[in-house]
């Protein structure tokens, strides 16, 4: 049977039809507006509290908060990269085939025809781009919200109370944002398999953000022992020692090659599950 005349695998699907596609949609406006309003609700939080509150003789990040806006920054990032960004990341993921199978569009998708290897590339191309978009979007939004709140200064390490330059920190803070997108790829890949198994978008989704929160809760489990390292919750704070005062790489690489290998293998058996799947819906 010859292919009809002008088709062409790599012309279906464009990523900019299906970013364009995903941008309209109201989870994707709406997510990103709770991303963007959360680092100003967190000043106003700030900004009424009592005036104890916040005292800089405390070495906790919650209270080094309004030292400065690179110290706000990375409050705002330590109170939301185990949960919020979580669920952005697993709705953007989650989201993409299963969406297609709820209403009964997936079926019509692959007869246009649309090779299923490229459907899940271009959908998982986008989906990683707008995770990649809230994981960015919400320590520069705090960046911005702190500086004007609490002004430009040198940031404070927790722990520790030593004091950092802000320029000397600041390339830094490009390499906390960088990790916490690599520490995302997980529930990223989880949500996106998960995507491939159900019908269901919100199933997909709950089942992403359920299974990293059985992770956390397992890493709690100290009789575990060095067993919770290979958890993929166990090195998601790992980035505070890039605002150390002697850069230390050691956590986050440890943390990057856990998860990245647990995306690798949950994406291959996603594309591989997807290849022999009977699609009905």
């Amino acid at each position: 049977m010859t292919a009809a005349t002008g088709y062409s695998p790599r012309r279906t699907l464009p990523l900019r039809v299906e970013i364009v596609r995903q941008f309209k949609r109201r989870r994707t406006l709406g997510m990103f507006g709770l991303l963007l309003a959360l680092p100003w609700i967190l000043v106003i939080a700030f900004q009424l509290g009592p005036d104890g509150f916040g005292d800089q003789s405390s070495l906790r990040i919650s209270d080094l908060a309004t030292a400065s806006g690179l110290n706000f920054a990375a409050f705002a990032l330590s109170v939301s990269a185990s949960f919020l960004l979580v669920v952005a990341v697993a709705l953007f993921c989650g989201d993409t085939v299963a969406s297609e199978a709820n209403w009964s569009s997936l079926r019509y998708l692959l007869a246009a025809p649309v090779p299923r290897d490229r459907l899940l590339r271009q959908k998982l191309v986008v989906a990683l781009g707008y995770s990649a978009a809230a994981v960015i979007s919400l320590p520069l939004m705090a960046l911005l919200a702190g500086t004007l709140a609490f002004g430009w200064a040198d940031i404070q390490v927790p722990g520790t109370g030593e004091t950092i330059p802000a320029l000397d920190v600041l390339p830094r803070f490009g390499i906390v944002i960088g990790y916490a997108m690599v520490s995302q790829l997980v529930v990223a890949a989880l949500a996106f398999l998960i995507s491939t198994m159900t019908d269901s978008p919100l199933g997909a989704v709950g089942g992403a953000v359920g299974l990293w929160i059985v992770c956390t809760i397992l890493q709690a489990v100290e009789a575990l022992g060095a067993l919770r390292e290979f958890l993929p919750t166990f090195w998601n704070n790992a980035w505070i020692d890039a605002l150390a005062p002697e850069l230390d790489w050691s956590g986050m690489a440890k943390g990057a090659s856990v998860s990245i290998t647990y995306a690798a293998v949950l994406i291959a058996i996603a594309f591989r599950r997807f290849r022999s799947k009977d699609v009905v819906s």
